[in-house]
């Protein structure tokens, strides 16, 4: 025989709301009894959350909504077809580094390394310097790029030769999203998640791919401090010839 839940009262959330309005009547009366300032009520507060061992709901993670293969192939033949060299350059260079864009927005011509395909990121997120890798196949696109703007002091650099903003980074690859017909949110971050999913699905180890991001978490500190770049390069280049766009 099944067994049914019981069901609750078609009243029972307007009662707890009632009790909820009851229970700050009652903390309004001790706290203007005892006139407690607003720090020491957050004080009370606290001692009270720590009495009846009441713990902070933990806040929900969301995945990240990836471009499929062909969406993301559709949005860089889509950049490409308009025919800015640098916007191709710009926004692919943040997918194959999946650096992000306020790094990305900084970096300067004297930080590439065409030989070492590698770009030094100064000061990045938490104040920390570090390298990040690119494709070998990159680099005849990344020299003929600086060749073509000596000039620059940023690697890339608006008509007024001030380096991109991000918010200014968001809306043109906002726009090519929407040439491209893709109807979700593409933004600078979704390209580095995307990236980074794919080293991960290429086998990549977290530890690897931790280094290449530039994320700080201390628990894999042990996993990947023997690590340097120059060990994993070799796993990213042969990673990243499968990505074909």
């Amino acid at each position: 025989m099944t067994k049914h839940k019981p069901q609750k009262p078609a009243n029972f959330a307007a009662s707890k709301q009632i009790a909820k309005s009851e229970a700050v009547k009652k903390i309004v009366r001790v706290v203007r009894q005892h006139r407690l300032s607003y720090d020491a009520f957050i004080a009370v507060c606290q001692q009270v959350r720590l009495k009846l061992k009441m713990e902070k709901p933990k806040k929900e993670r969301r995945l990240p909504e990836l471009l499929s293969l062909a969406e993301l192939k559709k949005f860089f033949k889509t950049v490409q077809k308009c025919g800015d060299t640098q916007h191709e350059l710009m926004l692919k260079l943040m997918l194959y580094t999946a650096v992000r864009v306020s790094e990305l927005v900084n970096i300067r011509v004297r930080d590439i390394d065409l030989d070492g395909c590698k770009i030094f990121i100064d000061r990045g997120k938490g104040s920390k310097d570090r390298y990040i890798l690119f494709p070998s196949d990159f680099r005849l696109a990344l020299q003929t790029y600086m060749d073509a703007n000596e000039s620059n002091d940023f690697l890339f650099e608006s008509r007024l030769n001030q380096p991109f903003t991000p918010r200014r980074v968001q809306q043109i690859i906002r726009r090519y999203a929407d040439l491209a017909g893709i109807n979700r949110s593409v933004h600078p971050h979704l390209l580095r998640h995307q990236m980074l999913t794919f080293l991960t699905a290429q086998g990549l180890s977290d530890a690897k791919i931790q280094l290449i991001s530039g994320h700080g978490n201390r628990k894999s500190l042990e996993l990947y401090q023997h690590l340097s770049l120059a060990a994993i390069e070799g796993d990213y280049q042969k990673a990243v010839r499968n990505l074909e766009i």
